[in-house]
């Protein structure tokens, strides 16, 4: 069965060469992962596809914005369920060979790439009220 891998990004730019060189591009050919890339902008609703907001809990810092995560999750999760879903960012669990060959056994991984910026707070807490493993 083929592994698929759907990331939600920010700036889908910075992924093109990891995803398509080396491991992950011998992975795709051969039919082993299919990967699916998602631009979070593509899911902001005002005229400027704006994704970055200031804290909800207030702080110097901006955030990406609940708002498109919450779009672009209930349109993956109409399509299909999820095993896993990853926050990919410094407050989260830290990636080792145990976890990834714990990840290597699921059919359907989301990864939502936060990059530059801390994902709000309020996105983790729409994953917990619809039970997803993160």
């Amino acid at each position: 069965m083929m592994m698929r891998l759907d990331i939600i990004s920010a700036v889908p730019e910075l992924l093109s060469s990891p995803l398509n060189t080396s491991i992950l591009k011998r992975a795709q050919d051969k039919k082993k992962v299919n990967i699916k890339v998602h631009n979070l902008r593509d899911y902001a609703f005002d005229k400027h596809r704006q994704i970055d907001d200031k804290p909800f809990a207030g702080g110097a810092e901006s955030v990406l914005k609940p708002e498109p995560f919450f779009e672009c999750i209930e349109k993956l999760q109409s399509e299909q369920s999820f095993d896993h879903i990853i926050f990919t960012t410094p407050k989260g669990k830290m990636f080792d060979q145990k976890y990834a060959n714990k990840l290597s056994l699921a059919n359907n991984i989301l990864i939502i790439a936060g990059h530059y910026k801390e994902i709000d707070d309020r996105v983790r807490a729409f994953c917990n009220r619809r039970n997803i493993n993160w």
